[in-house]
């Protein structure tokens, strides 16, 4: 079950509420989450494969930046010439799978990942979203992109979340 304020903080940030939340993927450090973790059925049935989903609109904001850039242009030829960078983003498409395997594996999407992955660069928000969720190490493109992001999180709080009413202690 997710905390009905992380809830009230994912919705602030998507402006809208959100669907089929497993968990908080990673909390920024701001304190509010930044990744959530998504079930790969959809509560209406629709399979969704990012199972690592960015929901700070900062963050991503300033990779949309990085998208308009070129940046997956130049990661995706980076990727046809470097065989290491190649074998390592084929091990962060398999340890996404992994995961999403853990929470299900809907037939509609068995083995496809996001992003692109394994050998394409179509969306910078999920490899970010994955090496936040699954740590440093695990996709190298996605630590790319933390880094060239810096710290998003320096001018506090993304969102302003609404206060929750308690409920009564007797």
């Amino acid at each position: 079950m997710i905390d009905p304020a992380d809830e009230a903080a994912v919705t602030a940030q998507l402006g809208r509420v959100p669907r089929g939340i497993h968990e908080i993927g990673h909390r920024c450090p701001c304190s509010l989450p930044d990744v959530v973790t998504t079930e790969p059925r959809l509560p209406d049935g629709t399979p969704f494969p990012t199972t690592y989903y960015l929901t700070c609109p900062r963050a991503a904001s300033r990779i949309g930046t990085l998208e308009g850039e070129g940046a997956m242009k130049e990661m995706e030829a980076r990727l046809r010439v470097d065989p290491e960078l190649a074998a390592a983003y084929r091990r962060a498409h398999e340890s996404y799978l992994a995961a999403r395997y853990e929470l299900g594996d809907p037939p509609e999407i068995h083995g496809i990942s996001a992003g692109g992955m394994p050998d394409r660069v179509k969306c910078l928000h999920v490899l970010a979203g994955q090496s936040l969720a699954q740590g440093r190490g695990v996709n190298p493109l996605g630590d790319e992109v933390l880094d060239l992001l810096g710290a998003w999180w320096e001018a506090g709080p993304c969102v302003e979340v609404p206060v929750l009413p308690q409920e009564n202690e007797e």
